[in-house]
């Protein structure tokens, strides 16, 4: 099953401490430099529950760009990459905390000039399923992008989902809620909810429910929500140590998508998220 992810590729530098960051000073941390990108991330996830993913992303000409797309290539993802000449790949830093907690510097660098151009019917052929990435609307220089994409899946047939991804970025919600009108499955967390609905319960995910098909909420340790017309179905979440909070939502996003797309029932499809989101948090880094 080939399922088409948009959304952005990169590197990470994650730097876990196990201290107090010292302001205008040094604080120990164990480094590591890694693939990152919640597209990649998504697509790498995808991968590891046997669907066939094509990556839709911007990279630069430089050498990350190079070791993001061999890296991503060689565990079974397809890159349709756009190589820009005047941007720089998308570099992350990510601060993890003792309780695994993540803060990111994020420069989305060439993935903010994502184009309509980008998407192409070629790469949307035989696919099933397109997947899309919140941080591509959120960004104006990237909205267009995101917009074609949405509107090609919709030409071809394809069913939908957008992960919003950030909160914070969820400035305008008017705005937001009609470039997302007619997708299959919004994927917000709590706080994501709490900015398109002003609650973050996820029973007030219905009042999304005339603008998209269904909702899924991922609401950290008190597990996920599927809401649709016939109500909320709830998971909890499974026990595990947090060791590193990033791309948990790319990997529970890759995990409902792969067993939703296998018409797996509803519990079933929220276990398989919660299942995948467990496992990224037991790890460092976004990818598997």
């Amino acid at each position: 099953m080939k399922v088409v992810v948009v959304g952005d590729a990169g590197l990470d530098v994650v730097a876990r401490h196990g201290d107090a960051i010292v302001h205008g000073d040094d604080t120990p941390a164990s480094v590591l430099l890694t693939g990152g990108g919640s597209g990649a991330n998504t697509a790498l996830w995808l991968a590891a529950c046997g669907v066939a993913p094509t990556l839709l992303a911007r990279v630069g000409d430089d050498a990350g760009g190079r070791l993001v797309r061999a890296e991503l290539a060689a565990r079974g993802v397809r890159c349709a990459f756009t190589v820009d000449g005047g941007a720089p790949t998308s570099t992350v830093v990510v601060l993890v905390d003792r309780d695994g907690q993540r803060t990111m510097l994020a420069d989305r660098g060439a993935n903010a000039r994502f184009a309509p151009g980008d998407v192409g019917p070629a790469e949307l052929a035989g696919a099933r399923h397109l997947h899309l990435s919140g941080y591509v609307l959120l960004q104006p220089s990237s909205r267009p992008g995101g917009l074609a994409a949405l509107a090609a899946a919709r030409e071809a047939g394809l069913s939908t989902s957008v992960d919003p991804q950030s909160a914070s970025l969820l400035t305008d919600v008017s705005a937001f809620l009609a470039d997302v009108r007619g997708i299959d499955l919004l994927l917000p967390n709590a706080p994501e909810l709490a900015a398109l609905t002003g609650s973050a319960e996820p029973a007030s995910a219905g009042d999304l429910l005339d603008t998209v098909g269904a909702v899924v909420v991922t609401s950290g340790r008190d597990g996920a929500s599927w809401v649709d017309g016939d109500g909320v179905v709830t998971l909890p979440a499974e026990r595990a140590e947090c060791v590193d909070s990033t791309g948990a939502g790319d990997a529970f996003d890759a995990g409902l998508l792969s067993a939703w797309l296998h018409g797996k029932s509803t519990i079933d499809t929220l276990r398989a998220g919660i299942r995948l989101g467990t496992r990224a948090i037991g790890r460092v880094g976004a990818q598997p």
